[in-house]
């Protein structure tokens, strides 16, 4: 009878290992999706400054400026929604072997971007980028 225990044992030992080691990929796999999400928010201020600049001539002024400032709105959003998305994993699952990105460093980016983009939405109807 020990020996059956023992066998029933290791293969649940084994079978939380690789539990544990699922959680850890799930984690690393928000870790990626957060950053892909970011990368596009910084896309859509791109976008923003771009339009900006080569439309920013166009009459009437208020239309580009209203464009750019939608482009740097829907950045604010994906930051926004990004955090939120990878907060929610975070709270579901632990790391177990792998260090995964710190919670207040995930909060931290998403609120400099969200700023940054804050900015450049309030800059676009500021400043003269006219040259």
């Amino acid at each position: 009878m020990a020996d059956a225990s023992e066998k029933s044992n290791g293969k649940t030992g084994l079978a939380e290992d690789r539990t544990d080691l699922a959680e850890d990929r799930t984690l690393m796999a928000n870790e990626r999706t957060f950053t892909g999400w970011m990368r596009t928010g910084l896309a859509c201020l791109g976008l923003a400054l771009g339009f900006q600049a080569v439309f920013g001539k166009i009459e009437p002024v208020w239309l580009p400026k209203l464009v750019a400032s939608g482009f740097a709105a829907i950045a604010i959003l994906i930051f926004f929604s990004a955090y939120r998305q990878a907060r929610l994993v975070f709270h579901r699952m632990n790391s177990h072997q792998f260090e995964t990105t710190s919670r207040n460093h995930m909060r931290l980016l998403c609120a400099v971007m969200i700023i940054g983009a804050a900015a450049v939405g309030f800059g676009v109807w500021y400043f003269d980028w006219s040259g």
